[in-house]
This record gives C-alpha cells, structure tokens and sequence, in this order.
C-alpha cells in the first residue's frame, strides 16, 4: 500500500523559488517527491509526496522539508480513498 500526501509549504519572503528547487531536488530515504507546484494564495509550494506508510511520509515532511532554510510552516493533507 502507498501513502499519498499533498504538503502546503509556507516559506519566508522571497524564497519560494529557492524552496522549491531544493525540494524538487531531495533524495529522501523515507518517501518519493512525485510533484513540486509554487502556487498563489495563502500557501507557496505544494509538494505531492508518497511513501510506504504513514510514519515514513512523516519523517520525510519533518526530516526532509522542514528543515530547508526558507521553510517556515507545512500543513499536511492525506489522500484518502472514499470509495
């Protein structure tokens, strides 16, 4: 089973860019980046991740994305199947 989860990245003032990229680029051992998006609105970066369980969606959000300089708030939403 896979884990899928969109990550809604808040990042400091002129950032955004430099975020992103360094997302796009990470080679975590705990889940797989399939999507990077700067966006407008209250968020600036959506990243669509998947991992094999929940706990290893976690550890990347908080081990991989939150530490990245320019980070400064990740709100997490999992995809659920209601069918």
């Amino acid at each position: 089973m896979t884990i899928r989860g969109y990550v809604l990245v808040e990042t400091e003032v002129g950032r955004t860019q430099a975020v992103g990229d360094a997302i796009r680029h990470i080679q975590s051992q705990f889940a797989s980046v399939r999507a990077v998006d700067t966006v407008t609105g209250p968020y600036d970066v959506i990243v669509q991740l998947e991992a094999s369980d929940l706990d290893n969606l976690g550890k990347s959000i908080t081990s991989d994305i939150q530490n990245l300089d320019g980070v400064q708030r990740t709100t997490t939403c999992l995809a659920v199947n209601l069918a």
